[in-house]
């Protein structure tokens, strides 16, 4: 019996590598003859990079930078022996780098992010695949923009030439309206209703900047992914004419997803939680869909809404891994115990399933 298990992170709780040694703990306990295959992922989100690193060999590299706040930091990438860079912005522009206390969209910058690009170049790279997810910032990319025209990129005649960028975002929201970056993401990174009003204006009078500028269309502003990151993907499409591309597609390919799906009988996903959010480009969708339903894929998260639409959507079950736990969420995220939950919900799991293992011959 061959078992894929291809987790997400749960944010702020287990790594996807910690959510598949659980997973893959709870299962061996009642099917101990069972293949198990783990393949950690991410929708192009904090973690990318490392998901890459488990599979194929890098050079990890270290960079100064300036991060979110213009304090000075190191940054953290790798380079593929062919060249090709793996970045995170979330290295240089990451929510998880600001102090609570100080989390403000207005102050935060992209800085380092152009920083990290200048860095690949002159290391000789040939092409760039940037993961945005994590932003602390909602700039549209201007603080990296700034960063590569001090160093010369936009020059007549440049003097650093920035290779092939490739986006791996994980939302395809727009740059700026109702469901932009400013209204959607900007609250989460500590904006008040009166900061998104004004992050709104900047992002709308900065892409009607970058038409003038003869870098984009006045349509970009509006293409899937303009607004992740806090406009970083509309501000790296108009000025570096990167290529935007769901987050776990480039993932799923870089593992070589497809090759380990192969005989496989089962397929096992999940994430931090699970709802109709989970059906716009998240890992566990992300999964079914390459799938194409050759065998049942299973969500176990941490919690689950929209479990109707869920099933709707072609997954086999949908399950909590904290149902009938009691305990305060602050509890439940602690590492140990989600990993103890996501473990025994897999031995239950298995052991509901053993007689149908059995009779379809595993």
């Amino acid at each position: 019996m061959k078992i894929l298990l291809a987790f997400d992170s749960f944010k702020n709780c287990m790594t996807a590598e910690d959510a598949c040694r659980a997973a893959a703990d709870g299962l061996l306990k009642v099917l101990p003859d069972a293949q198990i295959v783990a393949l950690p992922l991410s929708d192009g989100g904090e973690g990318m990079v490392q998901c890459v690193a488990r599979q194929h060999e890098v050079e990890w590299v270290e960079v100064p930078v300036h991060g979110p706040l213009m304090e000075e930091i190191t940054a953290r990438y790798a380079i593929s022996d062919t060249g090709i860079a793996f970045m995170e912005m979330a290295a240089a522009s990451g929510l998880e780098l600001v102090p609570e206390s100080l989390r403000n969209p207005l102050k935060t910058t992209t800085f380092g992010v152009g920083e990290m690009l200048l860095d690949a170049a002159r290391r000789g790279c040939t092409k760039i695949i940037l993961g945005i997810g994590g932003s602390a910032t909602c700039d549209a990319g201007e603080g990296m923009i700034s960063c590569l025209e001090a160093h010369g990129v936009f020059d007549q005649k440049p003097k650093v030439t920035i290779p092939p960028v490739v986006i791996a975002a994980d939302v395809d929201n727009p740059l700026y309206g109702p469901n932009g970056a400013a209204c959607v993401f900007a609250p989460q990174k500590g904006a008040s209703p009166a900061d998104v009003l004004i992050l709104e204006e900047r992002l709308r009078r900065f892409a009607e900047d970058t038409v003038r500028r003869g870098q984009a269309s006045p349509e970009l502003a509006l293409a899937p992914g303009a607004g992740a990151a806090g406009g970083l993907g509309y501000g790296l499409m108009a000025y570096l004419k990167a290529t935007m591309h769901a987050g776990i597609d480039i993932l799923l390919d870089l593992v070589d997803f497809d090759a380990h799906l192969r005989h496989a009988d089962l397929v096992i996903t999940g994430e931090g939680a699970s709802d109709r959010q989970t059906l716009m480009g998240k890992v566990p969708f992300g999964v079914l869909s390459r799938v194409h339903q050759t065998v049942p894929v299973h969500i176990f998260s941490g919690k689950v809404e929209d479990e109707d639409a869920l099933l709707a959507a072609g997954f086999a079950s949908v399950r909590s891994i904290n149902a009938g736990d009691p305990r305060p969420l602050s509890l439940l995220l602690h590492r140990d115990i989600a990993m103890h939950n996501l473990s025994s919900s897999l031995s239950a799991f298995a052991e509901d399933a053993t007689p149908i293992a059995i009779s379809i011959k595993f």
